[in-house]
């Protein structure tokens, strides 16, 4: 097995067909000169020292010594050995809320971009953790599985809008209930989900959350986005506000935070609430605490270590360029006499 470190390198190696063409174009000329201003036996007179092959075959100890630096420079790795790693985490589903209630900017730069930004911040200060997305609204959707490739979760996440379900409303209680689908391993200690919302659940009353909140066996952590005071949610074209989302009476819809039902449930299941204001104060917060939970070994797998193996390709470039200094362009007699070039043809 291998793998090529920086494979942007290898287009260098471009410019050896290059030399290549330039080598031929100029021996070509180089012979039709000899021709129109000399006779052959005349120059076989005057320099008899003079091959015809040594010039082929400098050029092409050169280009390989070329090639051979080239893809020093590509450094190829070779894998060596296997190693089996153990892994130790938590399992960290995040809930995201993507209703429309979301667009509302009493947070900067909105309650749906601010969510994202905590979570992507926590991407970047967990360890060996694993983690996971989920959607909702009025329903749930799986977004990311359980997973450790965290470019790929980033990418998830990024792609997280308040148009990805058509179905508007909250139901907290939909993200718990699919969140069990993701903790589908029963040696699994430590199952944590962390709920993104403004709180605002137009599905279920807060008490019967709090009761499914405490009986999925989850340990909830909490983020509330936005303000109390709330703020109306824009409706925009082209990143222009043309107006607020109304009611059925017409009148301008005002959606607040609602921290109690995000309390409730974080604390029914032996979780904490965070106000998610100041995204580093909550991200810091959030990493002390799943530091304090119990690491579960969740995965043991091979893989192969690399070896650099650049210095062979690097020696033999250098080899071949200090060759092609002591290789003159005069005849080597028993070369000759090997004829490997046909140079002993006429020119």
């Amino acid at each position: 097995m291998y793998q090529l470190d920086e494979i942007s390198f290898i287009y260098l190696g471009l410019i050896i067909p290059v030399l290549f063409l330039v080598f031929l174009i100029f021996r070509r000329w180089q012979k039709k000169s000899i021709r129109k201003y000399f006779d052959i036996n005349t120059i076989k007179f005057l320099s008899p020292e003079i091959s015809n092959s040594k010039p082929l075959l400098k050029f092409i100890i050169i280009s390989i010594a070329l090639l051979m630096l080239v893809i020093s420079l590509v450094n190829p790795k070779i894998g060596t050995e296997l190693k089996t790693v153990k892994r130790e985490g938590v399992d960290i589903v995040f809930a995201i809320d993507v209703s429309k209630s979301m667009l509302a900017e009493d947070i900067a730069p909105n309650r749906i971009i601010k969510s994202k930004r905590i979570v992507s911040e926590l991407f970047n200060n967990l360890g060996s953790d694993r983690v996971g997305i989920i959607a909702y609204a009025s329903t749930a959707i799986p977004v990311l599985p359980i997973t450790t490739d965290f470019s790929s979760a980033r990418m998830f996440l990024e792609s997280l809008n308040t148009d990805m379900l058509s179905s508007q409303g909250t139901s907290i209680a939909e993200a718990i209930n699919l969140s069990k689908n993701y903790f589908n391993d029963e040696n699994q200690t430590n199952r944590v989900l962390c709920v993104i919302s403004d709180g605002e659940d137009h599905e279920i009353q807060n008490n019967n959350l709090s009761d499914i909140a405490r009986e999925s066996g989850i340990t909830i952590i909490s983020i509330g986005v936005g303000s109390p005071n709330g703020a109306p949610i824009p409706i925009k074209e082209n990143d222009i506000v043309k107006s607020y989302k109304k009611d059925d009476k017409g009148e301008v819809v005002i959606t607040k935070l609602n921290e109690n039902i995000l309390k409730d449930m974080a604390i029914q299941t032996g979780g904490i609430y965070f106000k998610g204001d100041n995204t580093s104060s909550v991200v810091s917060s959030i990493v002390e605490e799943l530091k304090e939970m119990d690491k579960q070994e969740f995965e043991s797998k091979q893989f192969v270590s690399f070896k650099d193996q650049f210095q062979w390709f690097l020696f033999v470039g250098l080899f071949l360029i200090i060759l092609d200094v002591v290789v003159f362009e005069r005849k080597t007699y028993w070369l000759d006499k090997l004829n490997l070039f046909n140079e002993n043809e006429k020119v």
